[in-house]
């Protein structure tokens, strides 16, 4: 504890007892080795059967216990504590394969203009087990302002970053409960910084339907909540203002997508139509614009359909 290391791995903690082992293993099977590991109790309510499967790595890791203030009030107590000057975020549901670190720094200190970078990571533990972030969530160019808002480029969440210019672009904003490194990232970009990616696979992302990132209402109203705290608190460009707009409307038209097909679901049909009408007045999709008029005419029929084709008809309409 004495040496100051180059890599502090932060890894906020809550209702993760079952998972956070597997993390720090993979974390401990690094074949770099300059790094400490930061563990934040976030107030979790299994704090006693998080700290028994702990108890095994409390000489090799920090560990802060806090009351909970989400994640991003714990990856900001975690960038407080750290020595290093190279972060590494790692979700405590999360791993890397033996080599991340090992890649991840050499590119990083390789490119002194580089201030955050993030690798391709392989989903498991869903129905799209075995498929690479970059290719449900593709990344393509310079990763710019406007290519963040488009969602032309999207941060995997296993990225490494420069500790100053965290600090710079001013932490993580704790009154967000989602899309938080969303936020982040857009201001590191206004604050100068720079982020870029690889296709190499270096680490693992879990999917979980317990999740609230697994639900696309909470994350498109996320989403949208962050847009408008941009256009509040930065001096943007007329073209980021411009992009601004249409993404935030992107994102509404997504929110009211998911609330329709949430309210067929549920039997309202009313509200089915509602969010399904006010989604397509943006997409104008032809999918859309049908089941619309299935709902009206015939939405037990509709239903049925869905049911028949495992659910794989809505799946085409609404994937996000």
């Amino acid at each position: 504890m004495n040496q100051t290391p180059l890599v502090s791995v932060i890894v906020p903690a809550y209702n993760v007892t079952e998972f956070i082992g597997e993390a720090l293993d993979s974390v401990l099977a690094q074949t770099f080795t300059d790094y400490e590991i930061i563990v934040v109790n976030d107030g979790s309510p299994d704090t006693e059967a998080l700290e028994r499967v702990l108890a095994p790595y409390m000489s090799r890791i920090v560990y802060i216990k806090q009351e909970n203030r989400g994640v991003s009030g714990a990856r900001n107590t975690g960038i407080k504590a750290a020595r290093g000057s190279l972060l590494a975020f790692l979700d405590a549901d999360d791993t890397w394969l033996p080599n991340y670190l090992e890649v991840q720094v050499a590119r990083i200190q390789a490119d002194p203009t580089v201030d955050v970078l993030y690798p391709n990571v392989m989903m498991f533990g869903g129905s799209d087990s075995g498929e690479e972030f970059m290719t449900a969530f593709p990344s393509s160019g310079e990763v710019t302002f406007e290519r963040l808002l488009s969602q032309e480029c999207n941060v995997s969440n296993c990225s490494i970053a420069r500790r100053d210019t965290i600090i710079r672009a001013g932490l993580y904003d704790e009154s967000l409960r989602s899309s938080e490194d969303f936020d982040l990232w857009l201001r590191v970009i206004k604050h100068g910084g720079r982020i870029a990616y690889h296709r190499d696979v270096l680490a693992r992302y879990r999917r979980r339907s317990d999740s609230l990132t697994a639900d696309p209402i909470w994350l498109n109203r996320n989403a949208v909540q962050v847009l408008d705290k941009i256009e509040q608190t930065m001096e943007l460009t007329p073209s980021e203002q411009s992009s601004v707009n249409l993404n935030r409307r992107r994102f509404r038209a997504h929110l009211s997508l998911h609330e329709g097909k949430r309210a067929f679901f549920s039997g309202d049909k009313v509200a089915a139509i509602e969010g399904l009408t006010e989604a397509n007045r943006f997409f104008r999709n032809r999918k859309i614009t049908f089941t619309l008029v299935m709902l009206r005419i015939a939405p037990r029929l509709l239903l049925r359909a869905y049911d028949l084709r495992d659910r794989l008809y809505f799946r085409t309409i609404t994937k996000y």
